[in-house]
């Protein structure tokens, strides 16, 4: 063991110096495990190394309940490049190989010197061969350039983000460091929302990290807006959208014994106490008792009671009413038509359509949204016991609309059904859109990059699309025809059943038409359906996919300059949808 010592620390300058137990471990690759935690600020323990001090940061109450819960890293942005060197941060220059080529080393050179000159610098450049992705090093691990796809087809996003999260994550090295991402100013968005993906506030491991880092992502444009940089207005925007996306990730990635519908209440408040907003919540048997038979009857036989919450932001310019509805089932068991073993792994993350409402009404209201908007949250657990609803039982919805049970596990578009139509009886909605993480059959049908979108409106549905590739949330629109496809719920006991007869036709559709069946095919206003079950994770971590989605969806209704630059063109309030006739 002396010997591990000594060499973990040779890479410690010799003169004696202060570690945390993290980074201990780190240079020994050995795990250390503490207690007995005390003193003011932290546990001084003595190495008999080099004179060498551990320091155990004091842990208060949620800390100590989770011991190894990873201290976040801050993530900053910043309009301009600030001069640093590899040596004491570590930076990444990355981009498009195009965008890359259009600059030159004077423009990245205080990022570099006096570790890379420019004949390196150029040399690395011209080495990469995106396939898809390439990187070169440029003085160790310390300065790395490295290249995005060549390749885009019309239903990706220009921005690559999906490359750029994974690209980054990748090359990370564990300290303090730079990123600077070399694009075009209609990326920037998606690519300040593709790296908060990078990084993930919840950490269970005991190998988390107990120090705080900083990430700087500087932003270097080339191309159309070049010469303009990204001012305070910009960089607040992207700022608020980080951390609206690690929110929503956050809040995805916990488990169901901590992010209970009551832990997840929490979270609303706190949000609306950082806007000055207060939120209304339905709760409990209040619910029962106000009509609100689908989410209470999902979540009336779990621990953790349902609840119905809503934040609303009305400001006195407003013209238009939108509701933005998430599911927030934060655990889902299946009910008594239990899932599986295997299936029921990671059903934690069925909270995600809630999840990203909060983050996404966090953004809109911070960068300035014009018109009035109210954010639903649905939130139960579906959970097995002597109170569960059962396969048979007929269930009043708060539409009035009954609804026979022929699948416990189909409860997502329950909850749903009784959000929307709180938001159209109550809240008197122009623009109803709901999230979720509804279908497996979303995966199948549009894939693990793009959410499933159903809507009335074709405007719309061309407008989601745009805003997807614009802000890296892909969607891709699935057949609205609800003549030829809610027959599939038909009941000879009740209004309609909660699950398909047929479950080879067109699942992703017929999900969402049960949810704008409790609005009514008749609704005049606007309604979008957005399936994210499969975009909302990417294997066992959560994604943070909705609020860039929505807020440049809805750009146009933001007092943000850079959110109403990249929304979509088309005019999101001319009904356009099915004509219904009179018979």
């Amino acid at each position: 063991m002396q010997g591990m010592y000594e060499s973990g620390l040779n890479a410690i300058e010799r003169s004696p110096e202060k570690i945390t137990i993290w980074q201990l471990s780190r240079l020994l690759k050995v795990s250390k495990s503490c207690s007995n935690f005390s003193g003011d600020n932290s546990t001084i323990v003595q190495i008999p190394i080099r004179n060498c001090q551990l320091i155990v940061p004091k842990l208060g109450p949620l800390e100590r309940e989770y011991y190894s819960q990873d201290m976040a890293a801050n993530l900053v942005f910043s309009g301009a490049l600030s001069p640093s060197d590899p040596k004491d941060s570590a930076v990444l220059i990355v981009g498009q190989l195009k965008s890359l080529k259009q600059i030159k080393y004077s423009d990245v050179s205080c990022k570099l010197q006096p570790r890379v000159n420019e004949e390196t610098y150029i040399a690395a450049v011209e080495s990469l061969y995106p396939s898809p992705t390439d990187t070169c090093p440029l003085w160790l691990n310390n300065a790395t350039v490295a290249a995005l796809p060549l390749r885009c087809s019309r239903h990706n996003t220009p921005s690559r983000a999906h490359a750029l999260t994974k690209l980054v994550k990748s090359c990370y090295s564990g300290g303090d460091e730079f990123v600077v991402v070399v694009c075009e100013k209609k990326d920037v968005f998606a690519s300040a929302s593709a790296l908060a993906r990078t990084l993930p506030l919840f950490n269970a491991k005991s190998t988390a990290p107990t120090t705080s880092r900083t990430v700087t992502v500087e932003f270097l444009l080339v191309g159309e807006g070049s010469d303009k940089p990204l001012d305070d207005e910009d960089i607040s925007c992207l700022t608020a959208a980080a951390e609206s996306v690690r929110l929503s990730a956050k809040i995805v990635d916990m488990p169901c014994a901590d992010m209970h519908t009551n832990k997840f209440l929490d979270e609303i408040r706190e949000v609306g106490k950082q806007l000055d907003i207060e939120p209304l919540i339905i709760a409990g048997t209040d619910l029962d008792d106000a009509g609100f038979g689908g989410i209470w009857g999902v979540g009336k036989a779990a621990e953790n009671l349902p609840a119905l919450a809503i934040l609303s932001y009305k400001p006195k310019s407003a013209e238009k009413t939108i509701c933005w509805v998430g599911k927030g089932i934060v655990f889902d068991t299946g009910g008594l038509c239990i899932k599986s073993k295997v299936g029921m792994c990671g059903m934690k993350t069925d909270c995600g359509g809630a999840a990203a409402m909060l983050g996404a009404f966090y953004l809109a209201v911070k960068t300035g949204f014009k018109e009035n908007l109210h954010a639903l949250f649905c939130l139960a657990e579906n959970a097995v016991g002597p109170k569960a609803q059962r396969p048979d039982d007929i269930v009043t919805m708060y539409s009035g609309k009954t609804v026979e049970l022929n699948n416990t596990d189909a409860e997502g578009r329950l909850v749903l059904g009784d959000g929307v139509a709180y938001a159209l009886k109550d809240l008197k909605a122009d623009i109803i859109v709901d999230m979720a993480t509804l279908t497996g059959a979303q995966g199948i049908a549009t894939g693990k990059y793009h959410g499933a979108i159903l809507s009335n409106n074709e405007g719309m549905e061309q407008a989601c699309v745009k805003a997807g590739q614009n802000s890296g949330d892909l969607v891709h629109p699935v057949p609205y025809t609800p003549e030829l496809h809610f027959p599939e719920f038909s009941s000879s006991v009740a209004d309609m059943k909660n699950s398909v007869a047929d479950r080879s036709n067109a699942q992703v559709s017929c999900a969402g038409l049960f949810i704008g069946s409790h609005i009514g095919f008749d609704y005049p206003g606007i309604w979008l359906h957005v399936d994210m079950a499969a975009p909302a994770h990417v294997g066992d971590r959560a994604t943070g996919y909705g609020p860039a989605l929505l807020n440049t969806l809805f750009g146009r209704s933001s007092s943000n300059k850079l959110l109403q630059s990249i929304a979509p063109p088309t005019a999101l309030w001319e009904k356009d949808g099915m004509e219904v006739e009179d018979n």
